[in-house]
């Protein structure tokens, strides 16, 4: 059974940083699974999710320390996962509206509050297209615990998309995994 790696990387952004850490990876066995990578303010920023065969953690956990040298922070977790099935809906969560401070936050609250998990969360700030104001958009996924009263949620979302002046679309289905 391989093993499971996700690591967080940020340094200063250029060229061929991401192939240095994917050459690292394959050399230690490894398989490159998933990740968001991203330049923000200058800097690199990535998460990413490898698995490799276990007899090569040491070696791995060592090579990529060694990019450290290089000017990254990296910081990494062995995941090991659940394997036991749950029933849960994955929502999915949109939100426009001219950009103001609190916006997540207030949101963030609601789903916290009812036991929402932000499993993937997108923001970006960007001007309109015919006035030039500011506008907030964040696209997130939303796992939502079996207990939760969707409608309640709902009902509780568009009140505060009323507050703060927002655009909400929330979508959701109910699947079953293995976390």
């Amino acid at each position: 059974m391989l093993s499971n790696l996700v690591m967080t990387i940020i340094g200063p952004d250029r060229p061929g940083l991401v192939e240095s850490i994917a050459t690292l990876v394959a050399q230690h066995g490894g398989n490159w699974l998933e990740s968001r990578m991203s330049r923000l303010g200058g800097h690199f920023a990535g998460i990413l999710s490898v698995e490799f065969p276990p007899e090569n953690e040491k070696e791995l956990l060592a090579a990529l320390h060694h990019l450290e040298s290089q000017g990254l922070r990296i910081v990494t977790h062995l995941d090991r996962p659940k394997t036991e099935p749950t029933a849960e809906t994955l929502s999915e969560l949109e939100i426009v509206g001219h950009d103001r401070p609190g916006i997540v936050r207030e949101i963030s609250r609601v789903l916290a509050g009812r036991g929402v998990n932000v499993e993937e969360l997108e923001t970006e700030r960007g001007s309109a297209a015919m006035s030039g104001e500011l506008l907030f958009k964040a696209r997130a996924t939303l796992k939502i615990p079996k207990s939760c009263d969707i409608a309640g949620l709902r009902q509780e979302l568009e009140k505060i998309a009323a507050d703060l002046i927002v655009e909400i679309t929330f979508k959701h289905q109910t699947v079953t995994s293995h976390t």
